[in-house]
């Protein structure tokens, strides 16, 4: 004979009540946010490289007016053209257009006295020769020049070269610890990169340039990390 309905519901609910009494009384191993082992020491570590920036990039451009505006983009676009051939027979590398604009010019009153364009390009090229790549790109008719923004071809390099200082000084903090705190320090149990991009920092060391004085400095190539160190 096949049991009621309601008795079944009631058996079934007194055995979900024991399964969950027999839990009680047994908790869990306790756990770090992080996932890190209780018997750790955690020390931030910084790492610096200094390098010299090998490569630039600058912008250069044209300003012109005229009365009308299909006359000041045309003046415009042939000294561009100008501009951009020097720049290439001058070593620049990966021209590239930043800007074209053309905008009318008023008087006191609000009317239209003639019309502006302007173009401008971006180029890099080795430190030693942004002086005359400038030189070369206000002889052909550049007149706006900015820049240079420099860097280190190699700075990927520096950077990881960084990291592994920041985890050195990490360790050497670790040490310190241990060696106030009577414990040792074991192998690394985790690693965090810091937060942001390699910073520069440039100094005045001149370098070699002709024309237009362009000076390289120096490029401190920065890096943080947080270490976890297993104790002894």
């Amino acid at each position: 004979m096949r049991p009621k309905l309601p008795l079944l519901l009631a058996l079934t609910a007194a055995l979900a009540a024991a399964v969950a009494l027999a839990g009680v009384g047994r908790p869990e191993p306790a756990r770090g946010d992080s996932g890190t082992a209780a018997n750790a020491v955690t020390t931030l570590g910084h790492g610096s490289v200094t390098v010299v920036p090998d490569q630039a990039t600058i912008t250069a451009g044209v300003h012109t007016e005229s009365a009308t505006a299909s006359a000041a983009l045309a003046a415009n676009a042939t000294r561009m053209n100008a501009v951009i051939a020097a720049l290439k027979a001058h070593g620049g590398k990966n021209v590239q257009t930043q800007q074209v604009s053309l905008s009318p010019q008023t008087d006191d009153k609000g009317n239209v006295k003639g019309y502006a364009a302007d173009d401008s390009v971006s180029v890099d090229s080795a430190i030693s020769a942004t002086g005359s790549l400038i030189d070369a790109a206000v002889a052909a008719g550049a007149n706006t020049i900015s820049g240079p923004t420099l860097s280190a071809s190699d700075q990927d390099a520096a950077y990881r070269k960084a990291l592994g200082e920041a985890v050195d000084d990490a360790r050497a903090k670790a040490n310190a610890l241990a060696a106030a705190g009577g414990f040792g320090v074991g192998p690394v149990t985790s690693v965090t990169e810091g937060a942001g991009a390699p910073t520069p920092v440039f100094q005045a060391v001149p370098a070699k340039a002709s024309g237009t004085p362009v000076e390289a400095g120096s490029e401190e190539v920065t890096a943080d990390v947080t270490v976890s160190f297993a104790i002894r």
